[in-house]
């Protein structure tokens, strides 16, 4: 039996939509300029029992992760921008193979060398792949203490938008691209319980 006292919260603060902080390792010149970033939404299916009635839904035994999805400023020499394409285009290899081997030799902040994956993933690349990459997204408290850490692995991009530019801007406004990420999963980290 529960009482009233039992179901009063102890911590009375909102989450603030604008006290975040995102990293990707492989995405270095990212991180200062993303603007907005989620916690994506996972749901699991389900199965159903057929009868000669009602049909009953039995719950589902696999989770599905939606993509993650962050908006960041455009640099001047759109370095985090190429950066993005780059590792996308390591993926695709439109042109040769060579582009793979390259992004996997020059590019990637990935160690090429085969190594034993760390113990401790936050914001490192994966070692036996270049081409994915850990991130976290941090949640801070209204008084930027950081409380809550959110942590992707083995992410990868899968779109990223157009760069739009226009004449007919009547105030200048700062460009902003997209880039979709799916990865394998994500963890809840609890950094600081007793921030205010």
């Amino acid at each position: 039996m529960t009482t009233a006292i039992d179901r009063q919260p102890d911590k009375l603060d909102y989450l603030s939509p604008t006290q975040f902080r995102f990293g990707i390792h492989q995405l270095p010149k990212v991180q200062f300029f993303t603007t907005s970033a989620n916690i994506p939404g996972i749901n699991m299916g389900e199965a159903i029992f057929p009868t000669p009635f009602k049909d009953i839904p039995i719950m589902g035994d696999k989770i599905t992760y939606e993509n993650l999805e962050i908006s960041f400023i455009v640099d001047e020499f759109l370095e985090n921008y190429r950066s993005l394409h780059e590792w996308m285009t390591a993926i695709g290899f439109p042109k040769s193979r060579k582009q793979f081997s390259d992004f996997k030799s020059n590019i990637s902040n990935t160690p090429s060398a085969a190594v034993s994956p760390s113990t401790d993933r936050v914001g490192a690349s994966t070692p036996a792949n270049a081409l994915f990459s850990d991130a976290y997204l941090m949640v801070l408290s209204n008084k930027n203490n950081p409380l809550l850490q959110v942590d992707f692995l083995d992410l990868y991009p899968v779109a990223l938008s157009t760069v739009q530019f226009s004449n007919d801007a009547t105030d200048v406004t700062n460009v902003i691209a997209n880039a979709t990420f799916t990865y394998q999963i994500y963890q809840f980290t609890a950094l600081n319980t007793t921030a205010s």
